[in-house]
């Protein structure tokens, strides 16, 4: 029985990650259409009341420059999650966006600290360390493409800049690590082929017919198989009657 492929694009797929990043341009939309300033909604260092920033930072963005770096690799990584750990990506996505929000609550300087950059740590780093401990061929390219795509972003989980929050980013990468230690087992198996499997014998599969004892191709099987038979023709001549 041929194995269920775990990798399928749904409309889900796409979908979820458009959606997210689609509300975070209609807030940031709103705050200048009308005038409003979310900052203060952001996560403020041990406070109770920068305790709401957990769940309304992520929407919120100081400029168009720090919306639109957040924004595009906010949609890939999660564009990645649903696709190849559809499985998990509602507990990566929920969980991880608690758990960052408040380790930064916890560690933070005091200020408020807000944008996505937190959630894109958390899953670069799920993403990373995930795709290394499964051995999944699929998912270890994966890995290696979040690497190539956004090694750079190690930079940032050090206080190299005063206007970042390098408390975000280094909470959403442990965040990431933590996930992925956690949910090691919970892995897609690569695909088993017939000749995988224990039941496997060469002498009935069509495709091993196409070699011979040596190794060597054969295209027409068929056609080697008729000219081992020899055929004997005797013959017969008709009698003249006269």
């Amino acid at each position: 029985m041929k194995q269920r492929d775990p990798f399928i694009f749904t409309p889900g797929v796409l979908g979820y990650p458009l959606a997210f990043v689609l509300i975070i341009w209609i807030v940031f939309w709103a705050e200048i259409r009308f005038g409003w300033d979310f900052n203060d909604y952001g996560v403020y260092p041990r406070t109770v009341e920068g305790l709401r920033g957990i769940f309304i930072s992520p929407f919120v963005h100081s400029d168009i420059k720090h919306l639109f770096h957040n924004t595009i690799p906010l949609f890939v990584l999660s564009l990645s999650l649903f696709y190849f750990y559809r499985k998990l990506s509602w507990k990566i996505l929920g969980y991880g966006l608690l758990l960052t929000g408040l380790l930064t609550w916890v560690i933070g300087r005091p200020a408020f600290h807000i944008g996505a950059s937190g959630i894109i740590y958390m899953l670069a780093g799920f993403l990373f360390f995930k795709g290394i401990f499964s051995k999944h061929y699929r998912l270890v390219a994966l890995s290696l493409i979040v690497v190539f795509l956004y090694g750079g972003l190690l930079w940032y989980v050090a206080p190299i800049d005063p206007e970042i929050s390098w408390e975000g980013h280094l909470s959403g990468l442990v965040t990431g690590l933590l996930f992925a230690v956690i949910y090691k087992k919970d892995i897609a198996r690569p695909p088993k082929y017939e000749w995988e499997r224990e039941s496997y014998n060469a002498e009935n599969d069509p495709f091993m017919k196409h070699f011979d004892e040596n190794g060597n191709f054969i295209e027409h099987p068929e056609a080697e198989e008729e000219s081992e038979y020899i055929y004997h023709f005797k013959e017969t001549r008709k009698e003249d009657p006269t």
